[in-house]
């Protein structure tokens, strides 16, 4: 990785400017020496070493909860209920502690290095993170304090993961449908990417399935962007399909959606369709037919992960890198028994 010396020298100039732009203390530097040095650091993927950052410019107590996916694709992702309940409660416990909240959105690597080379965080939270990421690796190299949320990895380094029984929610909202009579199960979710939180409450799903010897059926997987109209027309979609009679969705956002769809269609949940969603958000109280769902505390969720943020940043030793946090069935009325 490319070093202050290495920036200094190919801009020929010394240690003490390069580090005077880089902290912003550029009164003393000429526009187009700054300008030189920050092309330089651009080019060369620099990352500032933050704790020697934090030494020379004091804690900023600014912790940055970045979310790595792309709008203009998934959608704004703050107005999904879990996400805002989870957010509210790492930004209550840091506030309790005397630490302010960032929220960024990157699309890639390259955003998360020009974010860090900007901002002096003293720590990251970051969602869904893969192992074979160019994310992974520069978050592998980084001294700051890093706590990951629903993240499968082989190999946590220095990091801390707070996740779920995504395969036991999966199988349980499988298993809860099918002991209500349903055979012909949609399963409803965002794109599916190897070792993250779809694929394992897929396994889930296959695994509820083949207790019961029933076939697998790729053909009844429906893979939908969370947006209003996508998951509309999902629902619209299945209530064309007299095969199926029951709906595992993988998020209750999604869930909604499909009911909507479904009613649009003239149809109805539960009778003609049951559907169960999965994250318990607040949202399934006000749908009609009340909406059953694979139930996680987003609350505690985001509790813990500010808890464990905070050991980190006082450098308190911690026994596990992983926390696994239970789910459980809240039962309401989108599932009817079929005869």
């Amino acid at each position: 990785m490319v070093t202050i010396d290495d920036i200094a020298r190919i801009a020929g100039v010394s240690n003490t400017t390069v580090s005077n732009v880089i902290h912003g203390k550029t009164k003393r530097v000429s526009q187009k020496t700054i300008e030189r040095i920050q092309q330089i650091i651009e080019d060369h993927g620099y990352i500032p070493n933050m704790s020697a950052r934090a030494l020379a410019s004091s804690s900023s107590k600014v912790v940055a909860l970045i979310n790595h996916l792309d709008p203009k694709k998934s959608g704004n992702f703050l107005e999904d209920p879990f996400h805002s309940a989870f957010i509210g409660a790492v930004e209550q416990t840091l506030r309790e502690s005397g630490y302010y909240l960032m929220i960024r959105t990157i699309i890639n690597c390259d955003d998360l290095k020009a974010f860090l080379r900007n901002w002096n965080v003293d720590g990251l939270f970051l969602t869904g993170v893969f192992q074979a990421e160019d994310i992974y690796s520069t978050l592998s190299s980084l001294e700051t304090p890093v706590v990951l949320i629903d993240s499968y990895l082989d190999d946590y380094k220095q990091m801390i993961n707070i996740g779920l029984q995504d395969l036991e929610g999966g199988y349980l909202a499988t298993k809860h449908l099918i002991e209500n009579g349903h055979r012909k199960i949609a399963f409803a979710c965002p794109p599916i990417r190897e070792g993250g939180v779809v694929s394992k409450r897929l396994e889930g799903y296959k695994k509820a399935l083949l207790e019961f010897d029933i076939p697998f059926d790729e053909s009844i997987i429906f893979v939908r962007e969370f947006s209003t109209s996508g998951t509309t027309e999902l629902g619209r979609e299945i209530a064309k399909r007299n095969d199926i009679t029951a709906i595992f969705a993988t998020a209750d956002v999604m869930a909604a959606g499909i009911m909507a769809g479904i009613h649009q269609e003239g149809r109805n949940v539960p009778e003609d369709y049951s559907i169960i969603g999965f994250d318990d958000i607040n949202w399934c109280r006000m749908t009609y037919p009340m909406l059953s769902s694979v139930h996680q505390d987003a609350n505690l969720k985001g509790e813990l992960a500010a808890d464990y943020m905070m050991k980190l940043l006082e450098g308190e030793a911690v026994k596990s890198r992983e926390i696994i946090l239970p789910v459980s069935l809240s039962i309401r009325n989108s599932v009817m028994k079929r005869k």
